[in-house]
């Protein structure tokens, strides 16, 4: 008669071990060394939330679902999928650049996800070629109706010179991106985030953005989807081999992390802006919740394809694969420490 001690599965399982054995070896140059393995100072982690303050509103998962898209039948399905778990989990989400909705409502519901996100962090997207084209045009009201449509926190400007040199249509700038987001944040009340588009920012730029009152940097490392490679992928043959080398130059975001602690400990009391949202080849919650724990500012980490993946199948895949994210994060809370 069988017990509740008894273990049913032990049989197969044991046989399962040993038809498994040799396949289940981690040689040395496999194992993670960004952590210390710690197995005895918890248990296992019980249903919980990570529940913090960031941006102004309570997050349950330090995860931004990073801007992607918009303007087209299959976007506006994302969207709306994404923004419902963001609302669902407890995240926060960037959109895709909204440009089109400057001049006209045309795809504004592709972006209308509100009713969707409930109250969770929600930044429309702007590049800088338009913003200092409103700013020229004194156009700022269109900007500020653009967020308060959508019912955003506040804004996203994406900076990116390299991608407009490469992309076929691009809109070229005439002044130094900082002096752009520096007047707009003297002409305007919103909440601005500021980041890259797929190969990050050096020292110098990082520097300056700190002593900046912005909401947030998102970092858009190098490691990720890099749009200026993008872009060049539009383009003819000829400019693809004569531009090609300059997709590869930017920086990772563990470098990135680098030059922040750096710029911290140098800024002291100049420190402005200090919020930052990880991002640009992130590929899994140990890349997440190594940078974020290695950095000296709250931070959470974005990520932009592997939501796309999911959110392009249904709504129960991508619920699946969040479930894995937080349950991961939990797992690595309890049992490992960032060296």
């Amino acid at each position: 008669m069988e017990t509740e001690e008894q273990d049913i599965n032990a049989s197969l399982r044991k046989q399962d071990h040993i038809n498994l054995a040799f396949k289940s070896q981690i040689s040395q140059n496999q194992i993670d060394n960004r952590f210390y393995y710690e197995p005895i100072l918890s248990a296992h982690p019980k249903k919980e939330t990570f529940s913090f303050d960031f941006l102004g509103k309570t997050m349950n998962v330090p995860i931004w679902v990073s801007s992607m898209t918009g303007g087209t039948a299959l976007a506006r399905k994302i969207n709306y999928l994404l923004a419902q778990a963001c609302g669902e989990y407890g995240m926060g989400m960037g959109l895709g650049s909204c440009r089109q909705l400057l001049y006209s409502n045309e795809y504004f519901e592709d972006f209308n996800v509100r009713k969707f996100i409930g109250n969770q962090p929600l930044y429309a997207n702007l590049g800088i070629a338009q913003v200092e084209k409103m700013i020229f045009q004194g156009e700022i009201d269109k900007i500020e109706s653009l967020v308060h449509r959508l019912e955003a926190d506040g804004l996203i400007i994406h900076v990116n010179p390299m991608q407009e040199w490469l992309q076929p249509e691009g809109d070229l700038i005439s002044r130094p991106p900082l002096d752009t987001i520096s007047e707009l944040l003297q002409l305007t009340d919103l909440k601005i985030i500021v980041k890259e588009v797929g190969q990050g920012m050096g020292y110098e730029s990082l520097k300056t953005l700190f002593q900046l009152p912005l909401e947030a940097i998102d970092f858009a490392a190098s490691g990720g989807t890099n749009f200026a490679q993008l872009e060049l992928l539009r383009s003819n043959a000829h400019k693809q081999a004569i531009y090609e080398n300059l997709t590869k130059v930017g920086h990772s975001a563990e470098e990135m992390i680098f030059f922040t602690n750096q710029i911290v400990n140098e800024l002291g009391d100049k420190l402005k802006c200090k919020q930052v949202i990880i991002s640009g080849g992130i590929k899994n919650f140990l890349d997440g919740y190594y940078c974020i724990n290695k950095i000296q500012l709250p931070a959470i980490y974005g990520q932009a394809s592997a939501f796309l993946k999911y959110a392009q199948e249904n709504y129960e895949a991508l619920q699946a694969y969040i479930e894995t994210q937080v349950q991961g994060l939990a797992l690595a809370k309890c049992f490992l420490k960032v060296r």
